[in-house]
């Protein structure tokens, strides 16, 4: 997965956000502005290249005020446009440095 696809997207505004994925976003307290800014500074950290319909990944962001953001992303080549998955404040006890899984 490249990520400068999915960073494009977000600043042109080609994205689509899933219904989870707004649930989600609303369940933790990241608006899309956060959630945005945490993709443009962040990195990926798992890749899901079999998953379908679009292969995905989780990046891993931090908003202004310092706080870890994980979001999984497909992006629709075909149509071009990066589609949140979900988006969600990880636990530190289900990961290391919020990086890897326990």
């Amino acid at each position: 997965m490249d990520i400068d696809q999915i960073k494009k997207a977000i600043k042109e505004g080609r994205i689509n956000i899933t219904e989870h994925a707004d649930e989600e976003l609303a369940n933790d307290n990241i608006s899309n502005e956060l959630l945005y800014q945490s993709v443009l500074n962040g990195e990926i950290i798992e890749d899901y290249p079999n998953d379908f319909p679009f292969p995905s990944c989780l990046i891993l962001g931090k908003d202004e005020k310092g706080r870890p953001i994980h979001s999984v992303w497909a992006f629709a080549e075909k149509y071009n446009i990066a589609i949140l998955i979900t988006a969600y404040i990880p636990a530190i006890n289900k990961w290391v440095d919020y990086k890897r899984r326990k």
